[in-house]
């Protein structure tokens, strides 16, 4: 008989030991395992899935942060029995492309407590079973993966052995503990203060918040943590619906896989004392300063080839050759050139400046986002068509003019006035290079962001400051002489068709209604310009003529309406394209089909060319149609909120974005200037 004993107990081990269901193989291994193979009955049992990511891959935290899915759980239980909400571990930080994510790249493992209840009968066998879904990434991919899981457990008296106490004492030291005492925060002025009661001697290394509660800080802005007697601060950026929260519950980790669990209330949090280590947050000092230096970089090669923009261009070369106008008074020259630069600069910070405004307040904006505005497309209109009627000789105005006044002594404010504009109608889209500075911007701190818009403004004004400041270049620009005047209403052409492209997107914001309201506008301005003209031409003053069209002209701005485009009316043609969705998106993902998606905008210039000279061509078509690639079209020209996150998740602020879906595997982000060729390669 205890021979008998003896297999019926290693039978029963075997029994007892944690089964895992046959799935394909996966990049993070799961098994489910019990603290006590035999629970007693009205108590409860702890279960783990154990995880252990392969190498380079990672899991994520429940809350994962700007990308990511946190895992679920869904359980099948003995009946009367109950499961408790899953403990996760305290994760750390992740930065991919500008994102935090909140993840685990070693072994972890989720707790449960298994509540059985009471009256069980010793020996009763029960099953307990599992189904859990996660996500693995890597830095460049993402799998979604799931598991099903069974174990056996037999009722008894709850005895846990040596080993398997060892593995849970270790995987319940890497939970956030419960803090115990009362946190609070405060939002001041677009900066959310924790305040976590702790001793001041307790010793803490590097110092995170990992909010659970969404909507409360910007997760990749860096985290100022300072020591105030007893209490610890960590200072963030917050957004937009932070101050409307009644209470943010997280994870503050104190370094070497230890945290405390809690729960903050609006209330004062002192802003003083000592600042503990380094910032806490999205990148190191070294790391930041690279960063930046790349996208300051980037954004200035950006700025540099918008002036071949057809608004652009004209108002540069009509700067530049007043320049050769100046002669050889090098401070006159050299004064207009900074003035010009200040002008473009100071508006390419302004706008950036907004942009992150309105995103600390929550809206979804991104680069040109006042360009959604109809009325700002028709103020753009109208500057477009008084610069084109000037340059076409239509009228003489010093303050347009670009003649000898731009020389003069009083010059200056022309140029400053000139760049300013040159800048504003020059940023109704990103262009090569622009895309991932601008991106950057979002989510590095706010004088590094700054700092960024700074260089596309200085790329811009790039070409005239150095004509300014070399006088070897000068040298050779043509001589002034009467061909300037043919050469000016030459390039009266370009300004034109930027206001007829301007009337176009118009119609698109606000119908056929409003595109009339702005032509009506603009032939308005264009007469009393030319009275204007006129007037002054003659040695009158006609200023008093501009009132009445003025303000005729500003009550048709504010009563231009607003009949948003729908995105529905850019899909369609040669490609068969959908309309953009996320869950059309997962849909045709989960298909295993190919997907090409792309982001354009009516006033989008880059966009319009890409999709006539490389999207929308027959040879694409066929070779997408020969592949079965589906095409999806996401039109931001009245800024959707949706497709604003979706691109800002991508690292990016603004449109064009083009990217290519292959089966099971993570998106490729085309460049932003296309070519027909590079389309159907991917279909090869």
């Amino acid at each position: 008989m205890p021979f008998l004993r003896y297999v019926l107990m290693i039978v029963a081990c075997l029994a007892a030991m944690p089964l895992m269901a046959q799935t394909p193989p996966t990049h993070i291994a799961a098994s489910l395992i019990a603290e006590s193979d035999t629970p007693a009955a009205g108590k409860t049992v702890t279960l783990a899935l154990a995880m252990k990511p392969a190498k380079t891959w990672h899991g994520y935290w429940a809350n994962p942060g700007d990308a990511g899915l946190g895992p679920t759980f869904k359980w099948t239980l003995p009946a009367g029995a109950t499961a408790g909400e899953a403990q996760f571990p305290v994760p750390h930080t992740l930065l991919i492309a500008g994102l935090m994510n909140y993840v685990y790249e070693g072994d972890y493992a989720h707790l449960f407590t298994i509540t059985l209840p009471a009256g069980l009968a010793a020996g009763t066998k029960l099953t307990i079973a599992l189904e859990a879904d996660w996500l693995a990434c890597t830095a460049e991919v993402c799998v979604p993966e799931s598991g099903t899981f069974s174990i056996p457990l037999i009722v008894g008296n709850g005895a846990v052995t040596a080993m398997r106490k060892g593995q849970f004492d270790r995987w319940r030291a890497a939970l956030a503990k419960p803090l115990g005492s009362a946190a609070h925060y405060q939002v001041s002025g677009g900066t959310i203060r924790f305040g976590i009661p702790l001793p001041a001697s307790a010793t803490v290394g590097k110092v995170t918040f990992f909010p659970l509660t969404d909507g409360a800080i910007d997760y990749a802005a860096p985290q100022i943590v300072r020591r105030n007697g007893d209490l610890l601060t960590v200072e963030t950026k917050a957004k937009g619906s932070a101050g409307e929260l009644k209470a943010v519950e997280g994870v503050i980790s104190l370094g070497e896989g230890m945290g405390l669990s809690l729960s903050a209330t609006p209330g004062a949090v002192p802003a003083g004392g000592t600042i503990l280590g380094e910032t806490a947050g999205a990148q190191s000092s070294d790391g930041l300063a690279v960063t930046l230096a790349l996208s300051f970089g980037a954004a200035l090669l950006g700025g540099l080839l918008l002036n071949i923009m057809p608004c652009v261009f004209p108002i540069l070369s009509l700067k530049a050759l007043s320049l050769a106008k100046a002669g050889g008074d090098e401070r006159t020259v050299r004064r207009e050139a900074l003035a010009y630069t200040a002008g473009v600069v100071l508006v390419c910070v302004a706008l950036g400046v907004a942009l992150l405004a309105l995103r600390a307040g929550g809206s979804a904006v991104g680069w040109a986002f006042q360009l959604q505005d109809p009325r700002v497309i028709l103020i753009l209109l109208l500057l477009t068509s008084a610069i084109a009627f000037n340059l076409s000789g239509l009228f003489e105005l010093g303050t347009l003019s670009f003649g000898n006044r731009l020389a003069a002594h009083k010059g200056t404010s022309g140029a400053f006035w000139t760049g300013a504009l040159a800048a504003f109608i020059a940023t109704p889209c990103t262009g090569p290079f622009m895309g991932a500075a601008l991106g950057a911007a979002l989510v590095l701190p706010t004088a590094a962001a700054i700092t960024i818009f700074a260089g596309l403004g200085l790329g811009l004004a790039l070409p005239f400051l150095l004509l300014g400041f070399v006088p070897a270049l000068r040298r050779r620009l043509p001589k002034p002489g009467a061909w300037m005047d043919s050469f000016r209403r030459i390039l009266s052409i370009p300004m034109f068709l930027t206001a007829l492209g301007l009337a176009w997107i118009l119609g698109r914001q606000s119908g056929v209604n409003g595109m009339t309201l702005g032509l009506m506008a603009a032939l308005l301005l264009g007469f009393a310009l030319w009275w204007l003209g006129r007037r002054q031409s003659a040695g009158g003053r006609g200023w008093i003529a501009l009132i009445p069209a003025l303000a005729a002209i500003a009550a048709i701005i504010v009563a231009i309406p607003r009949t948003p485009a729908m995105a529905q009316e850019t899909a369609g043609g040669m490609l068969a394209a959908e309309a953009f969705s996320a869950q059309r998106l997962a849909a045709l993902q989960a298909e295993g089909r190919p997907v090409f998606v792309y982001f354009t905008a009516d006033w989008c210039l880059t966009c319009k060319v890409n999709e006539k000279t490389a999207i929308e061509r027959e040879d694409v078509a066929a070779a997408f149609k020969g592949k079965q690639v589906a095409v999806l079209v996401g039109d931001w020209t009245d800024g959707d909120a949706e497709i604003g996150r979706f691109i800002e998740t991508h690292g990016r602020s603004g449109v064009p974005l083009y990217l290519y879906y292959r089966s099971g595997a993570a998106p490729e982000i085309l460049p932003q200037v296309l070519t027909a060729e590079r389309l159907m390669a991917l279909a090869v």
